[in-house]
């Protein structure tokens, strides 16, 4: 008699578990289904609060495939004028000559020997490395 209270039990709990789980999947599929726009508009209006504003969802601008992209433009490094780096050698103790904008051999001595000074390659010519070190001169004492 235990034996079949037993049995009987064990078999009504897998019933309810079972039909139990098949309501609920039906429930699932019946939500997931009934899911439009419209519906989950209405559901997430439902669910903003008083205190939040409401953001508005711009569309993607739609590019066509014979679209061509542009190259963006070269930027070119800042390039100083000859006045500059003699402003600059200047402000630095380099150069004593006026800062006429003409190269000759003091400008030429003064761009070797701040080179020299500041372990950069000695070629007397002003390129982005020896510009980057006496720029820092360039509005130093004016």
């Amino acid at each position: 008699m235990k034996q079949y209270i037993l049995v009987t039990a064990l078999v009504l709990i897998a019933g309810l578990a079972f039909f139990g789980c098949q309501k609920k999947q039906a429930e699932l599929e019946g939500t997931q289904e009934g899911m439009s726009m419209e519906s989950l508009s209405a559901t997430t209006a439902a669910n903003v609060t008083e205190n939040t504003a409401p953001v508005a969802v711009q569309p993607q601008a739609m590019v066509s495939p014979e679209a061509k992209l542009e190259p963006l433009p070269q930027v070119e490094p800042y390039k100083p004028s000859l006045k500059d780096i003699q402003a600059a050698l200047k402000n630095a103790g380099y150069y004593t000559g006026a800062v006429d904008g003409k190269k000759g051999p003091m400008t030429n001595r003064a761009i070797e020997e701040f080179q020299k000074a500041n372990g950069l390659k000695v070629d007397g010519k002003v390129g982005p490395k020896t510009w980057s070190a006496l720029s820092a001169h360039l509005t130093s004492n004016q």
